[in-house]
């Protein structure tokens, strides 16, 4: 493993022993890339590189544009997607593959939460990654799904990842309980365009396994579940 910093980002990488393994970019709230891919990899993933990126501001960074907090006493969110975007992948990207032996295969971006719903919005934003991971990703995020429908990928991706806990929408909050429905309806979405896709439900709420969750994410872009 190796780290640097970038516009004030901690980045970990772990790369592969084999020249040429995909890369996944995977954004992080709390500095959890280690425990995730030692979790890909006890799950039996194929060889890959994970970058892992932590100490985002993740109201700021990771939502596409100003909304309200979604939560009492939250804080807001204050759309600076396209900034933190621009970082990774013209700074923290380069850098990061920089002393890999060989270029990646592919580029994969995922991520949890509101990192999920970044992914999905990377994908639209940028036509550097192949394949995005939205795990308990924040797809209730106002106007992101009528965003997803309207924008057609930079690059068209190889396959998209959706996963989400059965009690996630089980809530008073308005906002929140439509995160499955908006799910559903954008997996279904990414099939009618003929995009690979799957949607996984978990058994638990937002805050259960998710260093599990995203690792499974991970095996399955990686083509462990037979891609």
């Amino acid at each position: 493993m190796y780290a640097f910093r970038a516009g004030g980002k901690a980045v970990s990488v772990f790369p592969s022993a084999q020249p040429g393994a995909p890369i996944m970019y995977l954004n992080t709230f709390s500095g959890e890339g280690q425990q995730v891919f030692e979790a890909a990899q006890n799950a039996g993933c194929p060889p890959f590189t994970l970058v892992a990126v932590s100490g985002l501001d993740w109201n700021r960074d990771m939502a596409p544009w100003n909304s309200p907090a979604a939560f009492q006493n939250g804080e807001p969110f204050t759309g600076g997607a396209d900034g933190y975007l621009k970082l990774l992948t013209e700074t923290i990207l380069p850098e990061a593959e920089r002393l890999l032996p060989a270029p990646p295969q592919w580029r994969g971006i995922a991520g949890y939460s509101l990192a999920g719903l970044f992914a999905l919005y990377a994908v639209c934003r940028a036509g550097v990654f192949s394949r995005a991971g939205s795990v308990s990703g924040s797809l209730w995020f106002p106007g992101f799904q009528e965003y997803f429908f309207s924008h057609a990928p930079q690059r068209r991706p190889d396959c998209i990842y959706f996963s989400l806990g059965d009690r996630e929408a089980k809530t008073r909050n308005p906002t929140l309980r439509t995160v499955q429905e908006k799910t559903e309806e954008m997996h279904a979405f990414c099939q009618s365009k003929g995009i690979r896709t799957v949607f996984r439900l978990n058994p638990g709420n937002h805050f259960v396994c998710g260093i599990e969750r995203t690792a499974s994410c991970l095996e399955w872009l990686l083509g462990g579940d037979g891609i």
